[in-house]
């Protein structure tokens, strides 16, 4: 993490000269040492995210993806003068192990356009729809399927 804390200093500096990169060392180690203090960052905390870094990065196409088509959905009801919105709140439980995965999907859902997660609770989700179909499949959408293949153990960083 420290080399990242590093790198991002000189690419935001955008030049390099000795008085950038030795004042960029002490800072990534004041950053390093914050953050692990602060937020109890650990070697296993590093090693976990680079263990789920390709799911990250495929999670996060995958949300890309899903906003794209539910943008598209969401312009087609509000341009089409036949289609009328049918707002519906559905409940489901996600049955997701950790308090993380479940606030990842709380969010992931929020941010699709047509939906919004209204109360979330020891992994069960409360979330309004503009219309019916958008609901429907969500218990098992892509999002659900990704976030279990994650296998993080709560209460560790």
């Amino acid at each position: 993490m420290f080399t990242v804390f590093f790198i991002l200093w000189i690419i935001l500096n955008g030049r390099v000269t000795l008085e950038l990169v030795l004042l960029g060392v002490l800072i990534a180690v004041a950053v390093f040492l914050f953050a692990h203090f602060a937020f109890g960052y650990t070697a296993f905390s590093e090693r976990t995210v680079l263990r789920y870094l390709p799911l990250a990065v495929v999670y996060l196409i995958n949300l890309m993806r899903e906003i794209i088509i539910a943008s598209l959905s969401v312009i087609r009801l509000i341009l089409s003068p036949s289609a009328k919105p049918d707002p519906v709140l559905i409940a489901f439980d996600s049955h997701l192990p950790t308090e993380f995965q479940n606030v990842v999907l709380a969010n992931s859902i929020t941010l699709t356009p047509g939906t919004v997660t209204v109360q979330m609770k020891d992994g069960h989700f409360l979330v309004h729809c503009l219309r019916l179909e958008y609901a429907e499949g969500i218990e098992e959408s892509s999002f659900v399927k990704l976030l279990r293949r994650v296998r993080l153990e709560e209460g560790k960083k």
